[in-house]
């Protein structure tokens, strides 16, 4: 039996959560030794820019989180590509998929997600694409290339990002989206026209509440419908219909989950040496998962601090996402709650902004397109409870900046 290598802190998980995590520790002064286990291949890189530059330009490197230099100088312990595929918390040791054992004196488990798919025949289909890796944009990108007509499953971020960038490359693009409306679970409803106006302008086909959406499956060709469309044949269809959580080692090891596993302010789990970070850690005041770039990075930057000084500082941002969709930057502030009970819209010439009042007058959610000055003061409000004046956030001419 191979002797079990010492791993000091290890981190599973090579996406943004890992990377920033493990460059923290080492800002921090942490000199041990320091494990990453990562599934790919590639060093820590950026995943916003994936549905973006990744799909439209011709030559793109890697999108690399730190240079390679700055990835060298943290000196790491790396693990890839294997998985971790159980994790015995009393004994503080983790199976590799290789055979390999690591012990840890603390523990990181940062394993993100995976895309999720209607069925097994989506998921086999030569023809249907996920977008998670870089490995799975280089893939779309050489698949989008041939193409001229194009499937997106699903009308929620990732998809409209994909839908935008298909655009711009000049392909016929149709989007399936069973529920309402766009992004209906994360955006009230004029939001959810203001994006559907965008995509129908450039060109789109937007097609909502649509009900199940059919693959048939009686021949290799990609024929897609659904209750209120006949069958198309498409050239390819992109699946993005949200993703499922890695969270099968958390449950093995015995760790308490809700949605995702359950954290505290510095991102410690119900096992004092094992914290989770990103999408597979349930925020520590909303009490659910954020598959954002901002939380991947600012929870796994507080967590790995912790790590190291339990007197460290919580975490308790509010939740923030941004996507880029044609020329426009939309950054989203906080969550839809039952709290909002009054939408308010401001129009000026280059911005549109979405503020979500509760019955007091407080800041639930803001959604700003092309205005990020205006999503800075609104996380001032939110954390400081400000009460709002409706009419002023309406009146383009009233300047927001006075509410400082």
């Amino acid at each position: 039996m191979d002797a079990i290598i010492q791993g000091g802190i290890v981190i599973i998980g090579g996406g943004q959560a890992g990377g920033w995590a493990a460059k923290t520790l080492r800002d921090e002064g942490y000199q041990g030794t320091l494990s990453v286990i990562s599934d790919e291949i590639h060093d820590f890189y950026e995943r916003p820019p994936l549905s973006k530059a990744a799909l439209t330009q011709d030559t793109l490197a890697l999108s690399r989180l730190f240079s390679e230099a700055d990835t060298d100088a943290l000196n790491l312990q790396w693990f890839r590509p294997v998985r971790a595929t159980r994790i015995d918390s009393n004994q503080k040791q983790i199976q590799l998929s290789d055979g390999r054992q690591l012990a840890f004196d603390k523990l990181l488990i940062a394993t993100g997600g995976r895309p999720r798919y209607l069925s097994k025949a989506w998921q086999i289909h030569p023809q249907v694409f996920a977008l998670r890796s870089w490995d799975d944009a280089q893939q779309l990108r050489t698949a989008l290339l041939s193409a001229q007509k194009i499937a997106i499953i699903g009308g929620g971020w990732i998809g409209l990002e994909v839908a935008a960038s298909a655009r711009k490359m000049g392909l016929d693009v149709t989007i399936f989206e069973r529920q309402s409306r766009l992004c209906e679970r994360s955006v009230p409803q004029n939001v959810s026209d203001a994006l559907a106006q965008r995509h129908r302008q450039a060109g789109v086909h937007v097609i909502t509440d649509c009900g199940d959406i059919y693959l048939d499956e009686t021949t290799s060709a990609l024929n897609i419908g659904c209750q209120k469309q006949p069958t198309q044949s498409f050239d390819l269809a992109v699946m993005g219909i949200g993703v499922e959580l890695n969270l099968e080692l958390a449950a093995q090891a015995g760790l308490t989950l809700t949605q995702g596993i359950v954290v505290n302010g510095h991102g410690q789990t119900s096992h004092a040496d094992i914290y989770a970070a990103g999408d597979v850690a349930c925020h520590p005041t909303l009490s659910l998962c954020l598959q954002s770039w901002a939380y991947a990075q600012n929870q796994a930057i507080a967590t790995a601090k912790a790590m190291l000084n339990s007197q460290s500082e919580k975490f308790n941002e509010p939740a923030w996402l941004w996507s880029d969709q044609y020329q426009d930057n939309i950054q989203i502030l906080g969550i839809p709650t039952g709290q909002a009970l009054q939408h308010i819209q401001r129009h000026t010439s280059t911005s549109e902004i979405h503020f979500s009042l509760n019955e007091i007058n407080e800041l639930v959610q803001m959604v700003a397109f092309n205005d990020a000055r205006a999503i800075k003061l609104g996380k001032r409000w939110i954390q400081n409870n400000r009460r709002l004046d409706p009419s002023e956030l309406a009146d383009p001419a009233f300047s927001l900046m006075s509410l400082k």
